[in-house]
């Protein structure tokens, strides 16, 4: 248990886990109730919520990531090794799938009721949508893709400017919750098309546990094979996503404004500390940090400060 991957895998099993039972849950009782206990509003509360409790859940030892194409342009970008790559997605997927199960078993009276003991993809009591997205008669193959793509860029883009610390991030320990407003704010204004899938570990493994349910292969066929993209089509937007954030933003952001405010947190760190910090996420010493004394300096007298240190370009004149 102490292994830094096994952690890891179970960290993103349980997060996904929780993120898709509340997702899922509310796509049950939309569709089950019809209408009458969910709505498309709950539905995006349901995930957004859930998303929000699976970064609580795991954030800490893996990051939380619940998607693929996270993981997948994290790994791209070289933030991340791509030997977690299939620990991370074996976990999501894992999760996705129990997920999927738990809500078949917790709802299995109310889907029988409502489709008549008859499983099924298409139709006024197709029950495969509560698991899995589908394209929609008013779109083709591409535009789904193209749709898909572009809304998994858009979470990409907005995941690294909230847990960009050199930007305008959320405070500590809110990033959860803004995150889970992403999501929200994704779905009620451009998740009709798709349903927004944006995430491989939220789609395919449940398609794969209808299958098997007993829904059939059309879980596959349906929609022209629209399987695969949920797939395929949000790796790609997340990269291109990533990659237009750190090339537009990231890298442009001003050092001076990176090290003044970077420098003005260490400098009050020091100043109502006795002794530098020793642990491993400290700042080097600094011309402030202080002076120990020794045998040769009285303690009625200080140490005269060398005047290379005040001249030390590192902080900025007004901590001075």
């Amino acid at each position: 248990m102490q292994k830094e991957m096994i952690r890891e895998f179970l960290a993103e099993f349980m997060s996904t886990f929780v993120m898709m039972v509340f997702g899922l849950g509310s796509v049950a009782h939309m569709v089950l109730g019809e209408n009458k206990f969910g709505s498309y509003l709950g539905v995006n509360l349901g995930f957004g919520f859930g998303v929000t409790m699976g970064v609580h859940v795991a954030g800490g030892v893996s990051g939380a990531h619940m998607n693929a194409a996270v993981t997948f342009t994290s790994c791209v970008l070289g933030r991340m090794s791509w030997k977690k790559f299939p620990v991370y997605v074996l976990g999501q997927f894992l999760g996705s799938f129990l997920a999927a199960a738990t809500i078949y078993c917790l709802f299995f009276e109310a889907l029988m009721q409502f489709s008549g003991g008859v499983l099924t993809v298409t139709g006024p009591t197709a029950t495969a949508s509560i698991f899995a997205t589908y394209l929609p008669t008013h779109m083709s193959l591409w535009q789904g893709f193209l749709d898909e793509a572009v809304l998994t860029g858009l979470l990409q883009l907005c995941l690294f400017a909230i847990t960009d610390k050199r930007n305008n991030s959320p405070p500590e320990g809110a990033q959860a919750l803004v995150i889970g407003v992403l999501i929200i704010v994704i779905g009620v204004s451009l998740g009709m098309n798709t349903g927004y899938a944006i995430n491989p570990s939220r789609d395919l493994p449940p398609r794969v546990f209808t299958f098997i349910a007993g829904w059939g292969k059309q879980v596959f066929s349906a929609g022209e094979n629209w399987w695969w993209v949920p797939v395929v089509a949000p790796l790609l937007g997340s990269f291109m996503g990533g990659a237009i954030y750190l090339l537009l933003i990231g890298f442009n952001i001003p050092r001076d404004l990176q090290s003044s405010s970077q420098d003005s947190g260490i400098y009050e760190e020091q100043r109502l500390s006795t002794a530098p910090k020793t642990s491993p996420d400290s700042p080097v010493a600094s011309p402030l940090s202080p002076v120990p004394m020794t045998t040769s300096v009285s303690a009625s007298r200080p140490p005269p400060q060398s005047v290379s240190s005040l001249s030390d370009p590192v902080l900025p004149l007004e901590h001075l």
